[in-house]
């Protein structure tokens, strides 16, 4: 059974409620959106995370980044924990939750950042729990829904993050272009060095560079973090 809370340097995640909890991956994701915007100096006043959750990576996000951060979560039980979690948190001010429909929601501003971590397993078995299929599968939202409200709340200058299933990026990116959404920055992900790529994590926007490509695996032969990784997350994990 998984802990009910996850310790991190400056916050903890609690997750005993939550759809769904705290995985590697993830961190992984919101630490890498994180050095995308402090390495590029992108200008983020404003980000939106889509599909919340647990609230980690508005938290990872606001540990790094001077920004105004909103959240919309769809699960009851998940919003109220994330709540719980962001109001713990030394950057509540900053930080604010939405419990609804994101398809539903009309957006004040624009935002220069959306991310998201999908619905991963569209057409695949799905579980007993309407939550967990819910932020599992696609029930709450597809990915070309997805990409048009990315495209109708990102500004003209901002950025648009996601973390996907590594056989569903190719395609994404192919419909992300038909919503003026042009791929910066790619990265393919595996478990260890001896294992396929798992997941991807793609960084898109308005302008149209040449892309930048990377590969990343979590753990070397010796089941150990990687160098990549734990630059990645020494901010972040307890033991790095």
């Amino acid at each position: 059974m998984p802990n009910s809370y996850f310790q991190f340097k400056q916050f903890v995640v609690q997750q005993e409620r939550a759809a769904l909890k705290v995985s590697t991956d993830s961190c992984l994701f919101g630490a890498w959106i994180a050095d995308e915007v402090k390495s590029k100096k992108l200008k983020v006043k404003n980000a939106l995370d889509i599909g919340a959750g647990t609230g980690l990576l508005m938290l990872m996000m606001a540990q790094k980044v001077e920004a105004l951060i909103d959240g919309v979560e769809i699960d009851e039980p998940t919003y109220e924990q994330a709540k719980e979690n962001i109001a713990a948190s030394k950057w509540k001010e900053r930080l604010h939750l939405f419990l609804g429909d994101v398809k539903e929601i009309v957006f004040e501003k624009n935002y220069d950042l959306i991310i998201a971590n999908p619905p991963f397993y569209e057409g695949d078995l799905k579980s007993g729990l309407s939550n967990r299929n819910v932020a599992m599968h696609d029930e709450g939202l597809k990915l070309d829904e997805l990409l048009k409200i990315v495209d109708t709340n990102l500004s003209d200058e901002g950025c648009f993050a996601v973390l996907l299933p590594n056989h569903r990026a190719n395609k994404f990116i192919v419909d992300a272009e038909a919503c003026y959404l042009n791929l910066i920055k790619r990265a393919d992900v595996m478990q260890t060095i001896h294992h396929s790529y798992f997941r991807t994590m793609l960084l898109f926007g308005r302008n149209k560079p040449e892309p930048e490509i990377k590969s990343l695996s979590i753990k070397d032969e010796k089941n150990e973090y990687t160098p990549a990784f734990i630059e990645l997350l020494k901010d972040y994990y307890l033991y790095l």
